[in-house]
């Protein structure tokens, strides 16, 4: 019995759906859940930073949010941790073999990239000694330390701002979600309220009781439409075949939609033609007594999630004026 109640909340969110920026890993629903996240942005602005250097420092920009408590995020979020580099000293040893020695200044920041908002800004010095520039580079990069103090003030002020930012804007966020509801964006609602991080306590809860209706809303609509066509399958044909299509489709419902008993029929009458057919259970036959415990909150966040990963990786960051 392959009934999977937790496999992709809906799979109708799989027919959803030149960046100028590099992000993080794509988060868990646990990394993400209720936490204020933060996308690792590299911009072309940073001139001569070697291909391996981009990418060492994106894993550092990385290392400093978890470090902080705060989630990296591979989706589009608005707020950034971003750093340019200066080049202060740079100079040939006269060693054998000759080695590169750099002392940079990597400026970090944390912002509204949309907006274009800077909230804060700290600036760090290190050095590096390499075979040639590029292991300078990266070996200076190595020398950031994610758990300074200096590094952990400079995102408590960035955190600081990221929630005020939304408490200010919460009744507004919340009516922006009820418009995607009424045009039928159900998972983009719950993406923009589910982004409202947990410490925002008053507006994070607000979120919560306003997802709940549009989450019911939205399995009732994925319920009906898979029910729609697994009904049409079936009419048209009532072989082993089509059963299993049929099934496929009836075992990705969500249980707690409103017409799910009319799936539970649907597929006692398809259980009972596979019997006669193959005189053998059917493998796609779905439990017809489901006591579903879940944690609902979890379910939101991976629609979210699911959204937002969904989106196509188009976002151009506004990062002009922060350095």
């Amino acid at each position: 019995m392959r009934n999977f109640i937790n496999k992709n909340i809906f799979s109708a969110l799989a027919i959803l759906g030149c960046s100028f920026f590099t992000a993080a890993q794509s988060p868990s629903s646990k990394e993400a859940l209720g936490n204020i996240a933060l996308t690792s942005y590299v911009p072309e602005q940073i001139e001569n930073l070697p291909a391996g250097a981009e990418s060492l420092l994106i894993s550092k920009l990385n290392e400093i949010t978890s470090a902080n408590g705060i989630a990296a995020s591979g989706i589009d979020s608005r707020f950034i941790i971003t750093a340019n580099i200066n080049v202060l000293t740079k100079d040939m040893l006269a060693t054998a073999p000759p080695m590169t020695a750099l002392t940079l200044n990597i400026n970090l920041y944390i912002g509204d990239g949309l907006d274009g908002k800077k909230y804060s800004s700290h600036t760090v010095t290190v050095k590096g000694v390499g075979t040639n520039e590029n292991t300078a580079y990266m070996e200076a990069i190595k020398e950031i330390n994610a758990n300074d103090e200096s590094i952990q003030s400079f995102v408590s002020n960035g955190k600081t701002k990221i929630i005020t930012y939304y408490n200010t804007r919460c009744a507004q966020i919340i009516k922006e979600a009820h418009a995607l509801q009424a045009q039928l964006k159900y998972d983009e609602a719950i993406y923009k309220l589910t982004a409202i991080p947990e410490e925002c306590t008053e507006c994070y809860h607000k979120a919560v009781a306003s997802i709940a209706p549009i989450f019911n809303k939205m399995i009732d609509r994925d319920c009906k439409l898979k029910l729609a066509q697994a009904n049409n399958l079936w009419a048209a044909n009532q072989d082993v075949s089509t059963a299993n299509q049929a099934g496929e489709i009836l075992n990705s419902i969500d249980p707690q939609a409103s017409c799910y008993n009319e799936v539970k029929t649907l597929s006692a009458k398809i259980s009972k033609r596979v019997l006669d057919l193959e005189q053998r259970e059917w493998d796609y036959k779905i439990e017809t007594d489901i006591n579903l415990k879940r944690d609902l909150i979890k379910a939101y966040q991976e629609v979210g999630v699911a959204y937002g990963n969904g989106q196509a990786k188009s976002v151009v960051y506004n990062v002009q004026g922060w350095w």
